[in-house]
């Protein structure tokens, strides 16, 4: 990325790697996370830490395989400082850049982990736990809201109705809407 297109970014001045996405860019699933951590920072990849660990394995766990059907990307492109929420004007500076994304990697599904996702795709700011697991058309497009896995973290059970559940069970329906959509 060149040093005019990280400035309309607005990534900060400590110069935090631009981190674009992992994964098949012919999937037809695409999951759209918050933004950068320290890892994701220092590896150049999205969720790498905790969190994408923990992804990986409900990936998975649900019948996904990560390397094959899924694109994996962030709304922020650029780690924020201190590791805060990033704010709604940097969730506007990095729409136009996460469009064209979903634009080029044009999934048929995309699930949008977490409230910034939810905010900077769908425009929607109310909480997550009342959208989660169901799907939005938006622009022709199917667009499923999922918990964030660092809010999962917190919930290591997966008891019936817990958190770490109702998302196996949000990427369980992911995975037979690929499915339906490939059998048509």
């Amino acid at each position: 990325m060149t040093e005019p297109q990280r400035k309309r970014l607005k990534c900060p001045e400590q110069k935090p790697r631009v981190v674009v996405g992992r994964g098949n860019p012919n999937a037809r699933l695409m999951l759209i996370g918050e933004a950068p951590g320290a890892e994701e920072d220092a590896r150049g990849l999205p969720f790498v830490g905790r969190s994408g660990q923990l992804l990986s394995e409900l990936m998975k766990e649900a019948g996904l395989d990560e390397q094959r059907q899924l694109y994996i990307c962030n709304v922020i492109k650029c780690r924020p400082p201190n590791n805060r929420k990033p704010t709604s004007k940097e969730i506007e500076i990095s729409r136009p850049w996460l469009k064209q994304q979903i634009d080029l990697i044009d999934p048929a599904l995309v699930l949008l982990s977490g409230a910034t996702a939810l905010q900077a795709v769908l425009g929607i700011r109310s909480g997550i736990s009342k959208l989660r697991g169901q799907w939005q058309n938006h622009e022709g497009r199917d667009f499923m809201p999922v918990f964030h896995p660092s809010y999962l973290l917190r919930f290591r059970s997966r008891e019936a109705g817990t958190p770490q559940d109702l998302t196996l069970q949000d990427l369980r329906e992911a995975r037979h809407r690929l499915h339906l959509l490939s059998e048509s």
